[in-house]
């Protein structure tokens, strides 16, 4: 559990470099529990390789990360999900073939306190924590208006029920952190307008907090709480999405330097 008053997530002077070009320069901000936050800026701005950095994909050259208080830089990255940060990612890495549950399922299976060669042999406490990750599973579909297509192979549903499936399987983990990596990206108008209902759901009905990278605009700004903007690697504002929508940096990141 997280400190009262220690934010959920800490990130300071995080900094990442691919030879000589600087992905990440000196960035610093904080996000709450209970919080929904949005992570805009332009193309290149390094959105993508913070959240890389936020569950150890890259290693950064500098600074930290604290999740509930604890450093998590040193931690393997195996356990990234098991400590309570759960991802989707912009590019879909669903198994086609397999059906909506299976793939749910298959997200649970990080959190299982069984080993795989107890899983293997079959031994005593395996099949109540299948039957319990099952049920679990069930619900998140459920949740997620899945129910129908529970049984379907992936590879024979829309794009957007897609989106939907990973959204649960990161779900599945339990995550008290989900990082959401361009969800809105390819849905259609309507689908966005669910999207951030349910995004809504996630963090009230669930308790998880969210941070989302994106760049629809309109869903950002309806559905956050704290917006950070990137730049070139930078912040460039952090605060209420009434405020950063009118931040002179971020006008100018947008749309130029004559727009501000």
């Amino acid at each position: 559990m997280a400190v009262e008053g220690t934010p959920l997530l800490s990130v300071r002077d995080l900094s990442i470099r691919f030879g000589g070009i600087v992905a990440l320069d000196g960035v610093s901000f904080d996000v709450r529990a209970g919080t929904i936050a949005g992570l805009i800026g332009p193309n290149g701005a390094g959105k993508t390789t913070l959240f890389n950095c936020l569950n150890r994909l890259y290693q950064p050259s500098a600074g930290r990360i604290a999740f509930e208080g604890r450093p998590i830089l040193e931690a393997p990255r195996h356990q990234i999900a098991a400590l309570g940060i759960g991802r989707t990612f912009q590019n879909l890495a669903l198994f086609r073939s397999m059906s909506v549950l299976d793939n749910v399922r298959v997200g649970g299976h990080c959190r299982m306190r069984a080993g795989f060669l107890a899983h293997a042999l079959g031994l005593p406490g395996v099949g109540r924590e299948e039957m319990e990750l099952e049920g679990e599973a069930q619900r998140l579909i459920d949740l997620l208006e899945l129910g129908p297509v529970a049984h379907v192979p992936v590879a024979a549903l829309p794009f957007g029920t897609q989106k939907r499936v990973e959204l649960a399987r990161a779900l599945v983990t339990r995550p008290k952190l989900l990082l959401l990596d361009e969800p809105a990206g390819g849905l259609n108008h309507e689908e966005v307008d669910g999207l951030r209902t349910r995004i809504r759901d996630i963090r009230d009905r669930l308790g998880v907090t969210v941070l989302l990278v994106e760049h629809h605009m309109n869903l950002v700004m309806t559905v956050s709480d704290q917006v950070v903007a990137l730049n070139f690697g930078r912040i460039i504002a952090d605060g209420p999405p009434d405020a950063v929508r009118s931040d002179e940096g971020v006008i100018r990141a947008y749309l130029g330097e004559d727009a501000a």
